[in-house]
């Protein structure tokens, strides 16, 4: 880059931007053009430990672990963001402990491939019952995974945690074995809908969301079917779904493409099944109670936003006072992203 394009002074990485103060001086006293791109995730965290997260948000991220050893074929993280780097637990627990000082009750814990996280033995299941222990903390949340760590002792979180949300974010890219396996995603359905069927065991009310890559180079019609009926049978309620785009230096960028109209059609297909799901589900709650964490008042001032335990936004009407609590919601209706509702006060009438 600093070759191709004279006007480009300084390339920092991902793992770099924590230094970027002191290389835009040095650049300004030097005028010597730099790049720093080495995956240094240690310096970096070692640097932010220091400074404490003074956000006031509800919902608050927390990152845990950065990079990725999968190297799936169509993946360029393992190349941009380095191999897996786990923070240590104290530095977490304590960026943690800040966040509820300052109101949040919600923590989204965050990773490139966050269930890999793996400092001296203390793993994501360690880390979510640590949490659990703060007080003032309502619930945790994680994203993204990768479902060959989707170990036995993270699932059996599922079983004691109460603060934990029953959404399970974990991409499955295809609903082919044999789409993964030129994916080298290193998992199969089989597998998948094992650790599906080990949560809903423990609590049916747990529900799915994913990733899908349509159009993989070697997809056929069956293949695309199998993606079908992997939808069908686990009814993922929130997914994201895209057509295959190369990415430069990945294995997959030298295979050749199908043609871009199927593979728009197929997305089509997908992306309508998928949509119904998240319809379907927000209708079934039509005419229920459920528990919302709210977050702030809407940007026209008319209405309180929150979320519901799936991660689905949740508007209805309440004063101020609210943000900040889980409160009680009678949903009346719904459409494919969010839920409409009234507040229930403690004696399940209606808040006038």
């Amino acid at each position: 880059m600093l070759k191709r394009e004279p006007y480009i002074d300084l390339v920092l990485g991902p793992q770099a931007y924590h230094k970027i103060n002191d290389k835009i001086l040095n650049y300004q006293n030097k005028k010597k053009k730099l790049e720093v791109t080495e995956f240094d995730a240690i310096s970096k965290f070692e640097y932010f430990s220091k400074i404490k997260n003074q956000t006031k948000k509800i919902s608050a991220f927390l990152t845990i672990q950065e990079g990725c050893d999968k190297f799936c074929h169509f993946c360029v993280v393992p190349f941009t963001r380095g191999p897996e780097y786990s923070r240590p637990v104290n530095q977490i627990l304590e960026e943690a402990k800040n966040l509820v000082d300052c109101g949040s009750k919600e923590i989204i814990l965050l990773g490139q491939n966050v269930n890999a996280y793996n400092f001296e033995k203390k793993r994501l299941a360690n880390l979510i019952l640590e949490l659990e222990k703060f007080s003032g903390l309502e619930r945790i949340r994680y994203t993204t995974s990768h479902p060959n760590d989707m170990t036995d002792d993270l699932i059996d979180v599922y079983k004691n945690s109460k603060k934990l949300m029953p959404l399970v974010h974990l991409p499955v890219q295809s609903g082919s074995n044999k789409i993964l396996k030129l994916m080298n995603r290193k998992h199969t359905i089989s597998s998948y809908l094992e650790i599906f069927n080990k949560l809903k065991k423990i609590n049916s009310a747990i529900e799915f969301s994913s990733d899908f890559i349509i159009g993989y180079p070697g997809e056929d019609e069956k293949d695309f079917k199998h993606t079908l009926k992997l939808i069908e049978e686990v009814k993922f309620i929130n997914s994201f779904s895209f057509i295959f785009s190369p990415r430069p230096g990945t294995v997959a960028s030298d295979l050749p493409e199908i043609d871009k109209k199927k593979t728009l059609e197929r997305l089509e297909v997908v992306q309508q099944k998928l949509f119904n799901n998240q319809i379907n589900k927000n209708k079934s709650l039509e005419n229920t109670t459920i528990n919302v964490l709210v977050e702030n008042r809407m940007d026209d001032k008319t209405k309180l936003f929150g979320r519901s335990e799936y991660m689905t936004s949740v508007l209805f009407s309440g004063s101020d006072d609210l943000i900040g609590k889980i409160v009680k919601v009678r949903i009346q209706k719904s459409n494919q992203n969010s839920l409409f509702g009234e507040i229930i006060n403690q004696s399940n009438k209606k808040v006038a």
